[in-house]
Parts: structure tokens; C-alpha cells; sequence
């Protein structure tokens, strides 16, 4: 069975400056914004057409939902192939193939002229404006992100379906050990209340994405991601504001990682099997304990 006490996400229509730093950034809340992005020449000229137009010769890195696989490191793509033979498996059907973190205006710079830097109050990261891409179904994983930023996340084409998780709540989550992702066998769709039955105690936000739509993700909220349609997304990020967060980003992009990608070379799936199992072990006691 699904969860049953989803929270909307809060929708607006365009917002400014103050409004945002003071009802969103600062206490951390995520929000909709409408109407946003709609001087920027994307709104009307970003689809696949375009994509395939700019970018359809590049290679793009490409993921599955198969679960993490000791031999590949982390974030190693699954696939690679052109965008152009991309895109045209997205419009054929159903696929659950993904572009994850990918930095395409690196690779096609003339869509930056496309868009507008939102001024909200957050230093966004001008070099690192990534994309995602999914096909209809496709899935990503609950996860937060490894260095905690402050994400506008602005959707293009189609829907998508975003669940996002207080980072309060993360003692409930399944979190692998050294990793930011939850328990990967857990389906958010239908989650197994019998055997991860921490997730009862979480009361998870959920909305729908739609083209032009910008969806603001605080820093250390677990996202899950579900595509209705073949679409794409562009995320721009900035630093997290709080020390605290900003230290366990640079731990884990700078150590933690790295040693767990030492450990899957060193131990293999026997690796992956204890954080599977570790995950549920501690999980289920903090549960047991709060009951």
C-alpha cells in the first residue's frame, strides 16, 4: 500500500526576493513557484526538438533502476550513447533510462543564453546548471543530495511526480551507511510497511511538475522522482547556508565517497549486503525505540 498522509507541496505564483528568503529559504520549506520563468526564451523553445537540435550528437552518461552495483563507482553511468538515440528511445515508449547530474550546457553553451539566473536571494552555482532526463516511468532512487545544496529545480516537457522527505525524519528513512541514498529495495510507490516499518513514522510532500513549473528543494531534503511522461529537468544549486550542513557536504564529497568506493573495490557485494542490512538493523531500532 502507498502512504496515505501525503502533504501537498505549497504552489505560488511568482515571488519575490524577500518573499522567498522569508518564507522558504529561511525556514527551510519547500514550495512551488509558477510563473517564474516565463521571460526566459526556454519557456517557449526547450523540448526535445531543441535538445535533439543543439545537443543531439553529444554523448550523455545514462542510468537504469537496476539497484548499485559494486563494480561501478559512485554515480558511474550504466550506459552511454548519443543524445539524439536518446531521445528517440524516450518517444517510442515507456523506458526506465535516466540522464542524472549531467552538465549539458557544458557541452551545448548556447542554451545559457536561453535562460535567466533566478534572483532570489541564493548564490547559485553559475558553472554547475545540471539536467536530468527520464522517460516515461522511469524512476530515481530517494536519495538527498551529496553536498546539501539549495535547489531550484524547474521542469520541462510533460510531468513529473516529486516526493520530497524532511531531513528531519532521516532517522526513519533506511539511510545506507556512508551513502545518501535510503534502502534501495524500498518501492515509494507501494512501500513494505512489514519489513521497513520506520516508514509508518514518515510524512512524506508530494506534488506534480509541470513544463515551466520551478520546484525549490531545501538543503538535505530526500527527493524521489517519478516520471510521467518523457520530460527533462534543469536544477541550479547553491551552497548550503548552514555550517553544519556545509561541513557534512564537504565530508562527503571529499572522504566518504571515497572510501566507500574503496570498500566496494576491497569487500564487493559483501560491501553492499552489510549496508543493506545495517541500514535496516539501525533503522528498525530507532523505530523500536521511539514506540
Amino acid at each position: 500500500m502507498a502512504f496515505d498522509h501525503y502533504i501537498q507541496i505549497e504552489r505560488v505564483e511568482k515571488l519575490t526576493k524577500k518573499e522567498f528568503i522569508e518564507n522558504y529559504y529561511k525556514p527551510q520549506k519547500p514550495v512551488i513557484i509558477t510563473n517564474q520563468i516565463e521571460d526566459w526564451p526556454a519557456f517557449t523553445k526547450w523540448n526535445f526538438d531543441f535538445i535533439r537540435k543543439v545537443a543531439g550528437d553529444k554523448i550523455v552518461p545514462l542510468y537504469d533502476s537496476r539497484k548499485t552495483d559494486h563494480t561501478k563507482k559512485v554515480n558511474e553511468p550504466d550506459f552511454k550513447m548519443t543524445m539524439s538515440e536518446y531521445i528517440d528511445i524516450l518517444e517510442k515508449g515507456p523506458t526506465d533510462l535516466r540522464i542524472f547530474l549531467y552538465n549539458l550546457m557544458k557541452d551545448a553553451p548556447s542554451m545559457k543564453s536561453d535562460m535567466k539566473w533566478p534572483r532570489l536571494g541564493l548564490r547559485l552555482l553559475k558553472s554547475m546548471p545540471l539536467v536530468f532526463f527520464g522517460g516515461q516511468d522511469a524512476k530515481v532512487f530517494m536519495h538527498y543530495d551529496i553536498d546539501f545544496p539549495n535547489i531550484f529545480h524547474v521542469h520541462f516537457e510533460g510531468q513529473k511526480q516529486c516526493v520530497l522527505v524532511d531531513p528531519k525524519e532521516t532517522k526513519y528513512m533506511y539511510r545506507l551507511p556512508y551513502s545518501w541514498l535510503c534502502n534501495e529495495d524500498i518501492d515509494f510507490d507501494n512501500p513494505d510497511f512489514e519489513r521497513f516499518p520506520a516508514l509508518k513514522k514518515v510524512k512524506p510532500y508530494i506534488t506534480n511538475l509541470s513544463h515551466g513549473e520551478m520546484l525549490y528543494m531545501p538543503e538535505g531534503w530526500w527527493h524521489y522522482m517519478k516520471y510521467l511522461t518523457p520530460g527533462f529537468s534543469l536544477s541550479l544549486r547553491s551552497l548550503p547556508g548552514r555550517p553544519s550542513n556545509l561541513w557534512k557536504g564537504f565530508a562527503n564529497v571529499a572522504i566518504i565517497r571515497y572510501y566507500d568506493n574503496w570498500m566496494r573495490r576491497r569487500k564487493g557485494q559483501e560491501w553492499l549486503d552489510y549496508k543493506d542490512a545495517e541500514s535496516i538493523r539501525r533503522t528498525n531500532a530507532e523505530f523500536e525505540a521511539a514506540e
